[in-house]
C-alpha cells in the first residue's frame, strides 16, 4: 500500500492580538516595570522575537505583594465562598471561549505542537477552574478541619513546559480557598500568563486578587524572600526547589514543591505490547519530553525486549517532527537553546558511557531548537542518562528478569514522582504499585491527568500535592 504524506495544515496566528511590549499586571492593571528593563520572549521554532517583556525588580515585586495583601484584606476575604466560586466559574468559561487564542499563543511561545495545546493544555486548564470553583463553598466538607482558613498572599512560580496548565493548577485552588496571588511565569514562556491577566479583567475579578510579574530567577527570588508572602508554591527543577526550601526554612511561610522526576515505565512479559508501545511513546515524546513525570526510563522484561523494541522503533519512524503550528506535528521545538544544550550534553554522555543510540530518520528544520526522538539501549543503572533528568525526547531502555528486580531498579533513583505499569494481570498491577515509591502510578496508560486526582511525588520530586481534595490542603491552614 502506498504511504501518503500529510499535507501541511498550519494553524493561523491571525486570532492573536500581540503587543510589541508587555507590562506587569499589578492591582488589576498593566503597568511598566520600575526598572525600565525588558527582555525578549522568542518563538523556539524560528528563533524570532515575539515580544518584549517587562523585567520586575524587587520594587515591582513589593508593589505586587502589597496589592495582593490589600485585595486579600479588603476584598477577597470579605466575599462569600459562593461569590468567589462564581468568579472561578466565569474564568473557566472565558478560557473555553478563548481556547483557540490560548492554544495558538501557547504553541507560539513554548514550541509544543498545536494539537497538544489545543487538546490537552487549554481544556485541562479550564477544567481545573471549573473543578475548584465547585469546591469554593464546600471547604468545610473537604476533610481538612472545621472552618479552614486561607494563608493570605501566595507567591507562585511556574515552569515553561506547561505554562497555562501550571498556572491553572496553582491559581485555581489558591483563589477557591480564599487566597490572593502573585504569579511569576517562566521567563521563556510569559505570554499565556499575561493573556490570563486579561481574562481576569474580563471576568471582573477584583483588583489585586491576581497579579502577574515577569522576570528571571532573580525576580522569583525576590518573591520567595518577600516578608509579606504567606505561602510559596513552586513547580520546576529540583535544584531550584532545594534553594527555595532553604530560603523559607525558619520562616512562617508554607511551601509546596513539585519538582523533577525520572519515571520508570515497567513493561511485563504479559503486557499488551502494541498498547504498551503507544504508552511508551506518549510517556516520553509527549511535549518533547518536557514533562516532569515523563516515562524516561523504560524497564522491559528481558524475554520480550526484542519484540517490543522492534515495534517501538517502527512507531518512532511515524513521529512527525516540525512546525509546532502544523496540526499534523507530533514533536515540536525544544523550548530554549539552554535546554537543547543540556539534552545534547546528557545524550553525549550516553554515547561516551557505551549505550547504543537510535533515532529515526527525520528532517530537522534549519532554524529553531530541535532534537529528534531518541532511544538508548544497553543502558545500566550506572549511566547518567538513567540517573539524571534529561527533560527532552530521550528514552533509556533497561531490562529486568523478575518483578522484584523491576521494583529495585525502578526505585533506585533520588526521584519519586511517577511510574507506569503494563501487564494483563490486575494482581500484578496491585503488587507492583504497592512497592513503587512514586506519587502517581499509571496502569496500562501514561500521562493521564484529571483535576480531581492529586499529583505530586516523594523524595527529591517534591513536597505536597496539587489537584483534588488533597491539593486544597496546601492552600488552607486547617483547624485551629
Amino acid at each position: 500500500m502506498t504511504n501518503f504524506e500529510y499535507a501541511p495544515a498550519p494553524e493561523s496566528t491571525a486570532i492573536l492580538n500581540l503587543k510589541e511590549k508587555y507590562g506587569l499586571f499589578i492591582d488589576g492593571s498593566f503597568v511598566d516595570a520600575k526598572s525600565g528593563k525588558f527582555f525578549d520572549t522568542i518563538n523556539p521554532a524560528t528563533e524570532k522575537v515575539i515580544a518584549s517583556i517587562s523585567y520586575a525588580n524587587e520594587y515591582d515585586v513589593d508593589l505586587a505583594v502589597t496589592a495582593a495583601r490589600k485585595a486579600y484584606s479588603k476584598t477577597w476575604s470579605k466575599l462569600s465562598p459562593s461569590a468567589r466560586g462564581k468568579f472561578l466559574f466565569r474564568i473557566a468559561r472565558i478560557l473555553q471561549e478563548r481556547a483557540r487564542e490560548f492554544a495558538v499563543l501557547e504553541t507560539l511561545d513554548n514550541g509544543k505542537p498545536i494539537r497538544e495545546s489545543r487538546d490537552v493544555d487549554v481544556p485541562l486548564a479550564a477544567a481545573h477552574f471549573f473543578y475548584h470553583a465547585g469546591w469554593a463553598d464546600k471547604l468545610d466538607h473537604a476533610g481538612l478541619g472545621a472552618d479552614p482558613k486561607p494563608h493570605g498572599v501566595v507567591g507562585q512560580i511556574i515552569p515553561w513546559n506547561f505554562p497555562l496548565l501550571m498556572l491553572a493548577w496553582k491559581v485555581a485552588p489558591a483563589l477557591a480557598t480564599g487566597n490572593t496571588v502573585v504569579l511569576k511565569p517562566a521567563e521563556t514562556t510569559p505570554l499565556t500568563a499575561l493573556l490570563f491577566a486579561e481574562v481576569c479583567q474580563q471576568a471582573g475579578l477584583p483588583e489585586g486578587v491576581v497579579n502577574v510579574i515577569t522576570g528571571d530567577g532573580g525576580t522569583g527570588s525576590f518573591l520567595v524572600n518577600h516578608p509579606d508572602v504567606d505561602k510559596i508554591a513552586f513547580t520546576g527543577s529540583t535544584a531550584v526547589g532545594k534553594a527555595i526550601a532553604r530560603a523559607v526554612a525558619g520562616t512562617k511561610k508554607s511551601v509546596t514543591l513539585e519538582l523533577g522526576g525520572k519515571a520508570a515505565n515497567i513493561v511485563y512479559e504479559d503486557a499488551p505490547i502494541d498498547e504498551a508501545v503507544e504508552g511508551i511513546v506518549n510517556g516520553i515524546f509527549f511535549n518533547q519530553g518536557h514533562v516532569c513525570c515523563a516515562g524516561s526510563r523504560l524497564l522491559v522484561q528481558e524475554n520480550i525486549q526484542a519484540e517490543l523494541l522492534e515495534k517501538l522503533k517502527h512507531r518512532m519512524t511515524l513521529i512527525r517532527v516540525g512546525d509546532p503550528l502544523d496540526k499534523n506535528t507530533d514533536l515540536g521545538a525544544i523550548n530554549s537553546s539552554e535546554q537543547l544544550a543540556r539534552i545534547r550534553e546528557l545524550a553525549e554522555s550516553g554515547d561516551a558511557e557505551g549505550a547504543q543510540r537510535w533515532s529515526p530518520q527525520c528532517q530537522i528544520p534549519a532554524q529553531g531548537f530541535w532534537y529528534p526522538p531518541t532511544i538508548f539501549t544497553g543502558v545500566t543503572q550506572a549511566h547518567r542518562i538513567a540517573r539524571e533528568e534529561i527533560f527532552g525526547p530521550v528514552l533509556s531502555v533497561l531490562t529486568f528478569r523478575t518483578p522484584q528486580e523491576a521494583i529495585e531498579k525502578a526505585n533506585n533513583t533520588p526521584y519519586g514522582l511517577s511510574a507506569g505499569i503494563w501487564t494483563d494481570k490486575g494482581s500484578k498491577i496491585l503488587w507492583t504499585s504497592q512497592r513503587l515509591r512514586a506519587g502517581v502510578i499509571w496502569a496500562n496508560t501514561f500521562n493521564k491527568f484529571d483535576p480531581a486526582s492529586p499529583f505530586g511525588g516523594y523524595k527529591e520530586s517534591g513536597w505536597g500535592r496539587e489537584g483534588g481534595r488533597h491539593g486544597l490542603a496546601a492552600y488552607l491552614k486547617g483547624e485551629k
